[in-house]
């Protein structure tokens, strides 16, 4: 096992299990957010909490939706790395 061609892919693998597990956070609240703000440039009503309570609100729907699934996710991950441990000390 090549030592610096094998934390690149380590590294690279933590970056999709992170893009994986915020994706179904984040693209709801960005969704939600572009809605928002085009209800506000429409209706030129300027208020900081028009927009963080609904996202909030969808924040905390979508994990409760998908926190297990993300969960799960990131526990596959890390007892994927603390499996391979033996095989770096090799």
């Amino acid at each position: 096992m090549d030592g610096p061609d094998y934390f690149i892919g380590v590294a690279q693998q933590a970056l999709w299990i992170l893009a994986l597990a915020a994706a179904p956070v984040l693209i709801p609240a960005l969704l939600c957010g572009i809605v928002i703000g085009m209800v506000q440039a429409a209706t030129s009503i300027n208020e900081a909490t028009l927009t963080f309570v609904p996202k909030l609100i969808v924040v905390g729907i979508c994990l409760a939706l998908f926190g297990s699934a993300i969960l799960m996710l990131m526990v596959d991950f890390t007892q994927d790395i603390f499996a391979r441990i033996p095989e770096i000390t090799r």
